[in-house]
């Protein structure tokens, strides 16, 4: 059992929310889920249910008449799911769910808690559970449907300056480095987030969007602030204003919840995907820590695949190639705890605990929020890349993003853009945007570049269980914090760069220097100290040498005959071995 992280006030501490306090959501919808037996093959359609098999049903035809209730089949229509599993599923798979088990209870809103105990009861379900509404993991609806600014509108200025997640490793994710690589900026990828709404028409959105692939948006401001803060991270246009994506060649789409439910949504955007492509779960919801209640300052909040028809929805897609990543939550919780171990009453008999390495994964990425470099944006959250305290934790976490300070578009919460606000909701603009929500479009948007990359050059995208390893064994270290020390594991924040190396080896080219340059004055002097190495017929470069290192290629070259092995990926010196 890992003790959990208790609350307490100075950097890194505070909720994710306005003044640490949290985010409240409107029109978070509860849903009751019932599992049926296989044995009767249930069949629901539009005149009532059947059983495929010939099994006697009538109780429970009886009990959902007599209650006015209906069964619909949470992802579609029973015999199409059946059809469509995966006939190769993706290395690490397993066994899979049957989706066609799962309905979703239509009516008896209000008594919703004393129907499941009911609906249990009936020899021909297994289940029936009720599962809170999710809500954004963050600290035809478009919003006003405005195609571009007002005559006389003020230009944007560049913000990019600001996205200090984006530069070189540790602080960024070397997206900038990716982008001068073919396929970099995720060209060929395409990603779907999964959430409640967005402003699909804000001017910094307009080159690769695709729209809405499912359901219908949330009417509500700081839901569609969140969605399109989400989509900025990953995929803002780039341009000479606002903000740049950390993928911009990608294609990103959404997919609402609202009337169809999560699992439902994140089955029907998998279904959209193809091998490599990427699903982002923005979402948390209230776990068993208090009961399932709602917060507003997301104590206990957990990530969706603790729900049995969640976790189904995630399997499906990663089995199907679809790289899956979710927010781990904003709850504060070890997700280790013994806690989470106790299967709930009414979950089924088969519901094993996911946040358990030791039992079968449902394949996502799970992200926690670590802090962003003291100083940006003149706040001290804590070290870098040590673990925020709202940020869900554990042996289950894969990786970690910036879960403060991330400027992109869309307002604050429900209020205009903190960075740039006016009437103009299309033109917002956010420095502020934080939570797991905020760290996990930036694990997205890395992996987006990998797999770009990767199509670029002819090799076949990372499965999911490829995009996990490459998290998990590369990146900038999680570092510690008082209070919060790195075994309170978030994970690795992602390097592009060393991803690279790590997934191509072929791109690791050796050779024996012919000269040197020890460029003690860099130019442009943003650039960091370096030795400069000529291997191969180029130029290689050495960022930060140590003394000793230096002064032992400096007296190699003295000596008249010198023998200096390098290893290089691209322009940078990967390995030197100095024997002459």
């Amino acid at each position: 059992m890992t003790d959990q992280a208790p609350p307490g006030t100075g950097p890194g501490m505070a909720g994710p929310g306005p003044d640490g306090a949290g985010f409240t959501y409107q029109g978070a919808e509860p849903e009751l889920i019932v599992v049926a037996r296989a044995e009767p093959g249930l069949r629901a359609g539009a005149d009532g249910i059947r059983s495929a098999s010939g099994a006697d049903i009538s109780a429970l035809e009886m009990f959902l008449s007599d209650q006015q209730l209906s069964l619909e089949p949470l992802f579609g229509s029973e015999e199409r799911i059946r059809a469509a599993m995966p006939q190769e599923p993706s290395a690490g798979a397993g066994t899979l769910p049957d989706l066609s088990l799962f309905y979703r209870v239509r009516g008896g809103d209000t008594r919703a808690v004393e129907l499941t105990a009911r609906l249990s009861a009936l020899p021909e379900i297994e289940t029936a559970y009720l599962k809170p509404g999710a809500v954004p993991a963050t600290s035809a609806a478009r919003g006003p449907e405005e195609q571009g600014r007002k005559e006389g509108a003020p230009a944007t200025p560049d913000f990019t300056g600001r996205q200090g997640h984006l530069g070189a490793a540790p602080e960024g994710v070397n997206a900038v480095w990716a982008w001068q690589r073919q396929g970099g900026d995720g060209e060929g990828v395409t990603i779907v987030d999964v959430e409640g709404a967005w402003q699909l028409g804000h001017e910094d959105l307009a080159e690769r969007l695709a729209g809405i692939v499912v359901g219908t948006p949330v009417q509500d401001l700081a839901w569609r602030n969140h969605g399109t803060a989400v989509l900025g991270v990953i995929g803002g246009d780039r341009n000479d204003r606002g903000v740049v994506g950390v993928a911009p060649g990608a294609v990103t789409a959404a997919a609402s919840i609202q009337g169809i439910g999560s699992a439902a949504a994140i089955h029907a955007a998998a279904e959209r995907l193809s091998r490599g492509d990427i699903l982002l779960i923005e979402l948390h919801r209230p776990g068993p820590r208090f009961d399932y209640e709602h917060r507003d300052d997301q104590r206990g909040y957990i990530a969706l695949e603790w729900w049995p028809d969640d976790f189904a929805a995630i399997r499906w897609a990663t089995a199907k190639g679809v790289v899956v990543v979710e927010a781990a939550g904003n709850g504060a919780e070890s997700l280790d705890d013994a806690l989470y171990e106790r299967r709930p009453d009414r979950f089924p008999q088969w519901w094993r605990n996911p946040f358990n390495p030791s039992n079968q994964a449902s394949g996502a990425i799970l992200v926690g929020a670590g802090a962003p470099p003291p100083g940006t944006h003149g706040r001290d959250h804590g070290p870098d890349r040590s673990r925020l305290g709202f940020s869900n934790y554990g042996m289950r976490l894969d990786a970690q993003g910036w879960g403060r300070e991330v400027t992109t578009t869309g307002g604050f919460w429900d209020r205009p853009g903190d960075l740039q606000g006016g009437t103009e909701e299309i033109a917002w603009y956010t420095d502020s945007f934080s939570g797991t929500s905020s760290a996990s479009p930036l694990v997205v948007g890395a992996l987006a570049s990998l797999q770009g990359m990767l199509k670029a050059a002819g090799a076949a995208p990372m499965n999911p269980e490829q995009a996990r390893e490459v998290l998990r064994t590369t990146g900038s270290p999680q570092q510690d914090a008082p209070g919060r020390p790195a075994s309170q594991r978030i994970g690795n924040r992602p390097d592009i760069r060393a991803a690279v190396t790590h997934l191509v080896p072929s791109s690791v080219g050796s050779g024996q220097a012919e000269r040197y340059w020890d460029e003690l004055l860099p130019y442009p002097r943003e650039l960091p100290p370096r030795l400069r190495l000529f291997v191969a017929g180029a130029w290689r470069n050495l960022n930060r040498p140590a003394p000793e290192v230096r002064q032992a290629v400096h007296s190699a070259f003295a000596g008249g005959r010198p023998d200096v092995r390098v290893w290089y990926s691209d322009d940078e010196v990967v390995g030197l071995v100095i024997t002459g």
